[in-house]
C-alpha cells in the first residue's frame, strides 16, 4: 500500500480525511440502540476477501472477556516483544488517538500508515454497501480490516486482537487463531448478548474454533459449563485458570503486584509494574496464551519473556498511575466488579485526603459502582465525559448524596473544568482518581498529564 496523496493546500491530514469518512459508518460502538441481529460477519468476510483475506497469514492469539481482555492483551504483547518476536496488536476502544488501537512492535502506528490503509479498503467498502445497503462494512469491521492490513504489512511474527464486543458476531471473529482466550464472563451489554451468563459464555464461546487451545478465567459455574461443552464439541484442548492454570499474588504496593504464575509444569515468578492485585490472573491467561502460539520458543526462553515483559508492560487507562506526589490515577472502570478491583488497588496508596472524579455511562450499574468506590473518597466531582452516552451529573450527584455518602459532592457537567477543579489545590500527600469510563479516562489522561 502507498501512502495516500496529499491534497495541495489543504491543511487536513489523510488521517483526518479517513476519519471523518469512517464516523460516516455505521458505529456499533457509538450506537447501542443498534439491533444486535444487525451483525453479521458477511460484511467484513466480503471486505476481506477483496483485499486478499490478509488475516490468513497472521498466528493470532485472539482475546475476547467482560472484562480484563485488553489488560491480557497487551501483557501477552509484552511478553512476545520480550521474547524477540514482531508483535501486531489490536485493541478497542482508544483513549486518545485512532492510532493507539493499531500497535507494532510496541508503537502506535503512524497517522499515515493507518490513513493508507483505510483508503485502501474505502472503495471496496464503498462497493459493498452500494450493492447490499442493508449488509454494509461498518465501522469496526473496517477498522478490524485494517489492523489486518497493516499487520500483514508488517510481516508480524504474532498478532494480539482483542474482541469489540461478544465474541461469536464480533468482527474480528474471522480469524483461525493459534489459541484463543475468554478472561472473565459477567452480565455486560444484556440487550445484545444476552441476560443470562449462559447466553453471555454462548457468545463469548463463539471465538474457539476446531482443534484449536483455548484459555480461560475463573469463570461462574454457569458460563463455564457453556464454554467447556462448546470446547469438547469443537475438539478444542482447554486450560482453565484455577485447575490447569493458576496465578498467585505474592506482594501488592505501589511499586506494582508480585506474582507467581503456573502452566502445568512450569512456574514463573515476575513483578507486575501496573496496580491492582487483579491483574495477576490477566498476567497467567497472557502466559499461557504466548506458550501455546510460540511452541517453538524454548521453556527457558518463554520465563525469561514473561518476567520481562510483564514488569515493562504499560495498561493505560487501567488503573494507570500518572503521577506520584500527589498520586494521579486514572481507570476506565466502568463495571460493579472493576470498581471494585479499582478500589482494592488504591488501598495500596497511602494518602491524606482523596479526590474522585467520576463520569457514568448510561445503562450501567450505577449503585454498584457507587458501593465499591465512594468509601474511597473525601470529595467526588461528578461530570460527564460523553455528551451522548454519559449520565446527567445531576442525576449521579443525587444518587451520592442518597447513599449517605461522607464525601462533598460537585456537580461539573464539564469533564475538563472537573478534572482541573479537582486537581486545584491537592498536596504531594494527597490522591486524585478520574473513573467511571473510558471516555473520560482518555480525557483525564490528556488533562493530568498537562497538569503533571
Amino acid at each position: 500500500m502507498s501512502p495516500p496523496d496529499k491534497h495541495p493546500g489543504s491543511s487536513v491530514s489523510p488521517l483526518e480525511r479517513a476519519a471523518a469518512w469512517l464516523e460516516g459508518l455505521i458505529n456499533v460502538e457509538r450506537l447501542p440502540e443498534l439491533p444486535y441481529s444487525r451483525l453479521s460477519l458477511d460484511p467484513i468476510c466480503q471486505l476481506l476477501a477483496r483485499v486478499g483475506e490478509p488475516q490468513r497469514d497472521l498466528c493470532v492469539i485472539h482475546v475476547a472477556g467482560s472484562k480484563g481482555k485488553g489488560s491480557t492483551a497487551l501483557f501477552a504483547e509484552a511478553i512476545l516483544r520480550a521474547g524477540g518476536e514482531r508483535v501486531g496488536t489490536f485493541t478497542s476502544p482508544h483513549l486518545e488517538r485512532w492510532t493507539e488501537r493499531f500497535r507494532i512492535c510496541g508503537e502506535e502506528v503512524s497517522g499515515d500508515a493507518l490513513a493508507s490503509a483505510l483508503e485502501w479498503l474505502r472503495p471496496h467498502a464503498e462497493a459493498l454497501t452500494k450493492e447490499a445497503p442493508g449488509k454494509a462494512p461498518t465501522f469496526f469491521d473496517v477498522i478490524t480490516a485494517a489492523a489486518f492490513l497493516l499487520f500483514r504489512d508488517a510481516a508480524v511474527d504474532c498478532a494480539v486482537v482483542e474482541v469489540g464486543m461478544g465474541g461469536r458476531l464480533d468482527s474480528t471473529n474471522v480469524v483461525d487463531p493459534a489459541v484463543a482466550c475468554i478472561t472473565t464472563i459477567e452480565l455486560e451489554h444484556t440487550d445484545r448478548l444476552g441476560t443470562t451468563l449462559a447466553a453471555i459464555a454462548g457468545e463469548k464461546a463463539g471465538i474457539l474454533k476446531r482443534g484449536r487451545p483455548a484459555v480461560i478465567g475463573a469463570l461462574p459455574a454457569e458460563a463455564l459449563a457453556v464454554v467447556e461443552a462448546r470446547a469438547q464439541e469443537l475438539g478444542a484442548p482447554l486450560s482453565r485458570l484455577c485447575r490447569e492454570l493458576s496465578s498467585k499474588v505474592t506482594s501488592s504496593d505501589d511499586s506494582g503486584v508480585g506474582v507467581c504464575l503456573r502452566d502445568g509444569s512450569l512456574e514463573v515468578e515476575a513483578k507486575l509494574s501496573t496496580l491492582g492485585v487483579h491483574q495477576a490472573a490477566n498476567a497467567a491467561l497472557a502466559l499461557a496464551g504466548v506458550r501455546r502460539a510460540t511452541p517453538h520458543w524454548a521453556r527457558e526462553t518463554l520465563a525469561e519473556a514473561a518476567r520481562a515483559g510483564l514488569a515493562a508492560a504499560r495498561l493505560p487507562g487501567r488503573v494507570e498511575l500518572l503521577g506520584r506526589r500527589p498520586f494521579l490515577v486514572v481507570d476506565g472502570a466502568h463495571t460493579a466488579e472493576s470498581a471494585r478491583a479499582l478500589a482494592s488497588a488504591l488501598g495500596t496508596l497511602a494518602r491524606r485526603r482523596s479526590r474522585l472524579v467520576l463520569s457514568v455511562s448510561s445503562g450501567k450499574n450505577l449503585a454498584g459502582i457507587l458501593a465499591a468506590v465512594l468509601p474511597c473518597f473525601d470529595e467526588i466531582f461528578v461530570t460527564r465525559a460523553d455528551s451522548l452516552r454519559s449520565l446527567d451529573p445531576a442525576q449521579v450527584a443525587a444518587a451520592i448524596r442518597a447513599a449517605d455518602s461522607r464525601a462533598a459532592v460537585h456537580a461539573v457537567p464539564n469533564p475538563f473544568m472537573a478534572l482541573r477543579g479537582a486537581r486545584e489545590g491537592l498536596g504531594e500527600e494527597d490522591l486524585l482518581c478520574a473513573t467511571g469510563s473510558l471516555y473520560l479516562a482518555g480525557i483525564a489522561r490528556k488533562v493530568l498529564a498537562a497538569e503533571r
